[in-house]
């Protein structure tokens, strides 16, 4: 359990404190950007790797157990998640990577950004949350609380990095987006409808996620995701 939890903490530390952080600067003004995106995805992936690993080692420590009612919460919850992460990776996001163009668009927030200018990884607050529930123990919480903890610290990271590198564009795009989901909305600083959003890159969402419910999960990791049958 100690290399789980070393490897999540690991995982948390090379996002908390060098991306998105003055330690960034400084590296990529020694290295350059090439180089230090390649020492960064490198160092990610392997401590990535060791947290997977660590995972499936690491031993049962029964929490709160099988609870039915959770698995249930939990299969509702996965499809907001699914849904977020779907539109996505299919929808133009200046806080994506590689997206800053688009805050010089004339209109630079669109569709899920209107929602909620970090989607993905609001899709992972949601999907990490659910998977705590769901397993309801120690190993589990370590691992999904994890992507939990990076998913809460990525978005103001990301924020401060757009906001940094085109002031101008980021205020725009800041005034009609939010972070929270519906905040934006909720405030009247912007409005959106599912034919904005896409009603074909919705379904595609629910598709996807009724393949991991029934099929891929079970498929990828040997566990049956719904109590159902």
């Amino acid at each position: 359990m100690l290399s789980l939890f070393l490897a999540g903490l690991s995982f948390v530390a090379i996002h908390a404190l060098v991306s998105g952080t003055p330690l960034r600067g400084k590296l990529v003004a020694k290295l350059g950007e090439g180089p230090y995106m390649g020492l960064f995805s490198v160092a990610s992936a392997g401590a990535l790797f060791w947290l997977i690993l660590a995972y499936g080692r690491a031993p049962h420590v029964e929490l709160w157990g099988d609870v039915v009612v959770l698995k249930h919460l939990s299969i509702a919850l996965t499809l907001p998640a699914v849904l977020l992460a779907v539109l996505a990776f299919s929808t133009p996001n200046p806080t994506a990577a590689g997206g800053e163009k688009a805050l010089r668009r004339e209109e630079p927030a669109i569709g899920i950004i209107k929602v909620t200018r970090h989607p993905f990884l609001v899709g992972v607050t949601i999907w990490a949350v659910a998977h705590v529930l769901a397993n309801g123990d120690l190993a589990s919480l370590i691992l999904f609380g994890t992507f939990l903890v990076l998913s809460l610290i990525g978005p103001p990271q990301i924020d401060a990095k757009r906001a940094a590198r085109d002031p101008e564009g980021w205020a725009r795009f800041a005034t009609v987006t939010s972070w929270l989901p519906f905040g934006a909305i909720a405030q009247g600083r912007t409005k959106v409808g599912w034919a904005e959003i896409g009603l074909r890159r919705a379904a595609i969402g629910v598709a996807v996620y009724l393949a991991i419910l029934l099929y891929l999960h079970d498929w990828a990791f040997g566990t049956v995701p719904h109590p159902f049958f």
